[in-house]
């Protein structure tokens, strides 16, 4: 047979020998599957993050050999569509200075949050919420949600972050120009804190993108998913805190903390560490 279709005889046993072997994407689909297993929302997971879990558990491998096995396994998923703008700029009112200035980094908890409103589409209504992110880690501290966009939904969602955190006099918390969070209601409850207010500029989404980033990747990591139109506002509700305060804040991997660190656990480390200093 070898002489017939011309092949080396030494060479077919070779390759009969290794016939039934894996090859090397085959055993790292196989880690990678155990990782996406760990957690029903970790499917969302892309080659990078990937890639830092299983360095996490000391499989050393490359991030293009992740993204080979991945895309042999099927398993590498299309960019979904991204979150439209809700809050409607107050024309009237006077809006305050643009602290961050797209800077959206912070060296220690409690420096600089963001919030912002969205809507999500229920059985019974439409949904808003609106989250308070820290910009240290990237966790959302509180998130509160309702069936109406008032000023209360976002003075409520901002009020539960100070209390939560206690945080010292300075911190930005920074909007868009919102009519939320231009009245006098919401201003005074920043006054009360502190807190020193930011405002994006009109139309220019780029000036919350971390937190229009959050947005996007709560709906297409979970809400997309599960046909929010055909439940009730409660069920969703409790869907959206599982998934944020549980799973985004303390399993999710991070491809911006350090090791990969969800952003609670990060900012615990970092709290143990400053103390040991």
């Amino acid at each position: 047979m070898c002489r017939v279709l011309s092949v080396n005889e030494s060479g077919y046993y070779k390759w009969l020998k290794n016939k039934e072997c894996q090859k090397k994407w085959q055993t790292l689909l196989i880690e990678i599957h155990k990782i996406l297993d760990e957690d029903q929302n970790n499917d969302n997971y892309g080659a990078y993050r990937i890639f830092i879990a299983l360095t996490q558990r000391g499989i050393i491998t490359s991030l293009s050999s992740v993204r080979r096995a991945m895309r042999r396994g099927n398993l590498l998923k299309p960019n979904k569509r991204r979150p439209d703008g809700l809050t409607k700029a107050a024309k009237k009112a006077m809006r305050l200075q643009n602290m961050l200035k797209r800077n959206f980094t912070a060296n220690a908890p409690n420096k600089k949050w963001l919030t912002d409103i969205s809507q999500i589409q229920c059985q019974d209504g439409k949904l808003y919420i609106a989250p308070v992110f820290d910009c240290f880690g990237g966790e959302i501290i509180s998130i509160a949600m309702d069936t109406n966009m008032k000023k209360e939904l976002c003075i409520s969602a901002v009020e539960s972050a100070f209390k939560l955190r206690t945080p010292c006099s300075g911190v930005i918390v920074h909007s868009d120009a919102g009519s939320q969070y231009t009245s006098d209601a919401y201003k005074h409850m920043l006054g009360k804190y502190h807190a020193i207010q930011s405002m994006s500029d009109v139309g220019k989404c780029y000036d919350n993108a971390r937190m229009e980033s959050f947005f996007a990747t709560l709906k297409k990591e979970k809400l997309y998913k599960i046909n929010t139109e055909k439940m009730p506002v409660e069920e969703v509700k409790k869907i959206i805190f599982r998934y944020v305060m549980i799973y985004y804040n303390r399993k999710r991997i991070s491809t911006v903390n350090p090791c990969g660190w969800p952003p609670s656990v990060y900012r615990e480390k970092s709290a143990v560490a400053y103390s040991a200093a």
